[in-house]
């Protein structure tokens, strides 16, 4: 009998890695995406981009705005628009928490990550945040400056 695959196996296609930067993620969600099929077959070659992305509302529901997933080559005309507005799929308690948050709080809904779970299903992380201040950034790379000079001495004193 074949081993079981583990079971948090993520498949990523495209990351958000400056949102980390930009903002201070305050908590994270899971939510589908409604694609189409050339969405998802351009998904799978790998080649999407989220750095410019971001969620918001349309009337009660929560769009993903400016994701860039490229025209799948080999579908002529049935092909889709590569920076189209896609609904993200969600509980009406998630909406209505990310959306309050985003309204009132002054957070911002940043997608991290898009990835296929294990059961294949195209999914994005989003994350509630709040925009850091230069100096802010200015101490995380402060801090990550050290911390990889400190893992040089340690390694070097072994």
């Amino acid at each position: 009998m074949a081993p079981k695959a583990d079971r948090h196996t993520h498949k990523t296609v495209a990351d958000n890695r400056k949102a980390r930067f930009h903002y201070e993620i305050v908590d994270t969600f899971e939510a589908g995406i409604a694609l189409t099929g050339t969405e998802v077959k351009s998904l799978r070659s790998g080649k999407a981009t989220i750095g410019e992305a971001h969620a918001g509302p349309s009337g009660e529901e929560l769009f993903l705005y400016n994701a860039y997933i490229p025209e799948y080559l080999q579908a002529n005309r049935f092909n889709h628009e590569p920076r189209r507005p896609r609904k993200l799929l969600l509980h009406r308690r998630e909406i209505d928490k990310l959306l309050g948050a985003s309204q009132r709080d002054g957070f911002t809904v940043v997608p991290l990550r898009i990835f296929f779970n294990d059961r294949g299903r195209a999914k994005v992380e989003l994350a509630l945040g709040r925009g850091k201040k230069l100096h802010d950034k200015r101490e995380a790379e402060k801090q990550r400056d050290w911390d990889r000079e400190r893992g040089r001495l340690l390694r070097d004193k072994g």
